[in-house]
């Protein structure tokens, strides 16, 4: 990889990857609305609105890898929802065909499946579950993805992140946390891996507590560096149990699960 193009680089995920990924691909271009001034070695920045087609395929222009992390990041509107996770995705693996962008690495979501209970064990075999319009969103970016990897040949693989931070800070991200070094190592994965088609992982550490079945990212070279077990004490201390029969509580979504 010599050109990597990275959405949603202003994002906070954004930002951890620009630290993590410094001095790895010869050029990282970074993409979003927001401007972005402190640039380091190695690095471009263009503005990009990812609901303009027209631009998105400008952006891609020999791009050999995209790490796709812009969009709507937690529930909304549908109207905004469908403006960047629906029409922005199809605009992103569009500009990926049309310019011939060898691999796609794409930030789904653990809410495409958050209508699991949190005593269950999932992994990427089964259906989807969206908690939330945001999680309808997500699944259809898995769904798109997987047409464009069988129908144009896009190497494409799928993310469902968990939540992306320096320590994870409540008793539900014990189980879902990833932290940025893991994560820029799972991004590694994706655009390197030669043999890649299309595969969903999931985007957490070495959880004691996971939710997920993450044999398919180990299958592909995934060694998680950190474990959410070393901050537990410090959580569980800080964060109270909260009322057993709250939907939020019973299903693995959390408040994803009640928002309206």
């Amino acid at each position: 990889m010599q050109r990597v193009l990275l959405t949603g680089a202003a994002g906070s995920i954004g930002t951890f990857l620009r630290r993590e990924l410094a001095g790895v691909y010869p050029e990282l271009i970074l993409a979003d609305v927001q401007p972005i001034t402190d640039l380091g070695p190695g690095e471009t920045f263009l503005p990009l609105d990812i609901t303009d087609g027209d631009a998105f395929t400008r952006a891609c222009a020999g791009v050999d890898g995209i790490l796709h992390f812009a969009g709507q990041a937690g529930e909304n509107t549908w109207e905004d929802i469908r403006a960047k996770n629906i029409d922005g995705v199809y605009n992103l693996f569009e500009a990926a065909r049309i310019q011939g962008v060898k691999r796609v690495c794409f930030a789904t979501s653990n809410h495409a499946v958050g209508y699991y209970r949190r005593g269950a064990r999932i992994n990427t075999e089964m259906k989807v579950l969206p908690d939330s319009r945001y999680g309808v969103s997500k699944a259809f970016g898995e769904a798109i993805g997987a047409m464009y990897a069988m129908k144009h040949g896009v190497g494409v693989f799928m993310m469902r992140i968990g939540n992306v931070s320096e320590t994870p800070v409540d008793r539900r991200r014990l189980s879902i946390w990833i932290s940025p070094r893991d994560m820029a190592q799972l991004c590694r994965i994706g655009l390197e891996h030669p043999e890649i088609k299309y595969e969903i992982v999931f985007g957490v550490s070495d959880n004691d507590r996971t939710f997920y079945d993450n044999s398919n990212a180990y299958r592909l070279g995934y060694k998680p560096q950190d474990c959410s077990e070393d901050y537990a004490a410090d959580v569980l201390a800080a964060d109270p149990l909260r009322n057993p029969d709250d939907p939020a509580e019973i299903f693995q979504g959390g408040a994803f699960i009640t928002a309206r």
